[in-house]
């Protein structure tokens, strides 16, 4: 850093209405007055409009309170997919004064363990087809009651009987399972209906979610999200892309799992406070259904992330859409490519405005205006948000300078669950958070990420960053996806593999790496080629480059022992 360069910190401006929501449940008791009409959520052609999710819920809500005998603090395990049953747990919880424990559906019985006994949850609603693993793990728990719930429970009949019956005999999706002592979803919500809920106040300081970081750089931990953090970042966001919005009109797709945070605050809550329809998509990784489903929405606004995007563009069947009504298309969850935006503004008209959060953040530290979309940058901080980049020893950096990004504002979560020494070493005593990305400021205010700390390669002293190289790569018209990983080497510290996912089944290595001599430095272009048919990935779509580079890293370690 110059000796005489002024240290940058980038804010947001003044958040508005930042005391009109005291908790989550004050925004969904203004929703369910202004829009009770509305739809609210869509599955599987079954809609729920606003009054109807007030009624299941606070039927939920009254169950919890006189039968299960949960109290106010006590947490909640939520194991669902996209279904309308999860809005209706989720909100009938809150309203009984719980934590809401999100737990991802795909979770290993070691994963749901762990995260069960780590939060020391003491009820779950789960889907039946992972009944079977819960059973198994159940005793490692606090967990004593268990709702259970099938695919298609609040379908009306014959609809329900027929899709739970394909699911579990003809799809045989639903694995045996003995659960004594386990309610179904439709009886609590049944006795609950004759049960008169209590409303429980909740404010700003008072947990509302404890939602689990996705663990792939170790056990998961919990983050202790505030009713004050969720509201803000609810209230962050309608400042940020509300206004490109009308209340009580749009009709936005969410094909990403609910129970992430990005998902979790945009659509069950920004979109419910906005009074507007959200299409859960169950399943995404099904294309064909979920370009079916498409098909028959008039959808305005598309909530996705980078792989999502590519996959679709590369189907026909998607292509040949009606996209004439979309006018919103929001990025997150990992980092969006040129290409990828470019292809999908080339198909859909509608262009991408990327944002960025963790879930330490609630997620949303910041986004691209609507207005004044720049590729390549995760747009300007959210209301009432602070940022800054320091070095290695904590320094604060000047404008133009990379370095780690840490953010400061009302969304900042209250720490880790149970872990003083974590929540320490991220969150410092004036409130800022060390998000572990590297980012650079441009002059205009806008931020940069080039990449995960951990994810960053030295390569004879040079640091480089793989989305810049799968940035280039992508661009290529023969490939799907990539992702670049160091590994050990003798001469470099370190060299570039990249793993590939081609369209061409011509393309080859020498091929891809003139492209990357076309636009990148010598020392970043990768030595190692390898082609997949395709990449691992999170729930969410992330790829996972740890376990691409563990796995080359194990593969370069058995060569230099074998030689």
């Amino acid at each position: 850093m110059s000796e005489h360069a002024t240290p940058a910190v980038l804010r947001g401006p003044d958040l508005e209405g930042r005391d009109d929501y005291a908790s989550v449940m004050e925004v969904f008791h203004a929703a369910i007055e202004r829009f009770a009409d509305k739809p609210a959520f869509t599955c599987m052609g079954r809609t729920l409009d606003y009054r109807e999710l007030d009624r299941l819920s606070a039927d939920f809500a009254a169950w919890l309170q006189h039968e299960a005998g949960l109290v106010p603090g006590d947490r909640i395990a939520i194991q669902l997919p996209n279904l309308l049953q999860f809005p209706v747990a989720v909100f009938g919880a809150l309203r009984a004064g719980l934590v809401v424990v999100n737990t991802n559906p795909l979770y290993t019985e070691r994963e749901m363990a762990h995260q069960f006994k780590d939060s020391g949850a003491r009820a779950i609603v789960i889907l039946a087809n992972m009944a079977a693993k819960l059973e198994n793990v159940l005793d490692q728990t606090r967990i004593e009651r268990v709702v259970v719930t099938e695919i298609a429970d609040l379908h009306p009949f014959p609809k329900r009987p027929l899709i739970n019956a394909a699911v579990k005999y003809l799809k045989k999706m639903v694995p045996a399972y003995r659960l004594p002592g386990a309610t179904r979803l439709r009886d609590a919500l049944a006795r609950g209906a004759r049960l008169e809920h209590r409303e429980v106040g909740r404010d700003r300081d008072d947990m509302a979610a404890l939602q689990y970081t996705g663990g792939t750089t170790g056990r998961a931990k919990g983050t202790m999200l505030t009713h004050g953090n969720l509201v803000a970042n609810m209230l962050q966001a309608r400042q940020a892309i509300g206004p490109g919005l009308a209340e009580g009109a749009e009709t936005i797709v969410a094909p990403l799992p609910v129970y992430h945070i990005y998902t979790f605050t945009v659509n069950c809550l920004f979109m419910m406070e906005t009074g507007n329809h959200s299409v859960l998509i169950p399943n995404p990784r099904d294309l064909e259904g979920f370009v079916k489903t498409l098909r028959s929405v008039r959808f305005t606004g598309f909530v996705g992330l980078n792989t999502l995007f590519n996959a679709l563009c590369q189907r026909e069947d998607f292509r040949r859409l009606d996209f004439s009504a979309l006018h919103l298309t929001i990025s997150g969850g990992m980092a969006l490519t040129s290409a990828v935006a470019q292809r999908w503004e080339e198909v859909t008209g509608c262009p991408v405005a990327e944002g960025y959060g963790l879930t330490e953040t609630s997620p949303i530290v910041s986004f691209n205006p609507i207005d004044d979309i720049r590729l390549g940058t995760i747009g300007k901080p959210m209301g009432d948000t602070e940022v800054k980049v320091v070095d290695l020893d904590g320094n604060d950096l000047p404008l133009g300078e990379t370095g780690e990004l840490c953010v400061r504002g009302p969304q900042v979560m209250k720490g880790y669950w149970n872990r003083e020494e974590d929540t320490a070493a991220s969150l410092d005593a004036e409130g800022w958070f060390r998000t572990g990305d590297v980012a650079v400021f441009d002059e205009d205010g806008y931020i940069r990420i080039v990449d995960r700390k951990k994810d960053m390669i030295l390569v004879s002293g040079f640091n480089v960053y793989p989305n810049e190289i799968e940035d280039v790569v992508a661009s290529h018209p023969g490939v799907v996806e990539s992702a670049a990983v160091g590994v050990p080497d003798e001469e470099s510290g370190e060299a570039i593999k990249l793993f590939v996912v081609a369209s061409d089944p011509d393309l080859d290595a020498e091929t891809l790496r003139a492209w990357c001599k076309k636009e990148l430095t010598g020392y970043k272009v990768p030595r190692h080629v390898e082609f997949r048919d395709e990449l691992p990935k999170t729930n969410v779509g992330k790829v996972l480059r740890r376990q691409l580079r563990d796995e080359a890293q194990g593969e370069a370690k058995e060569e230099g022992e074998a030689s």
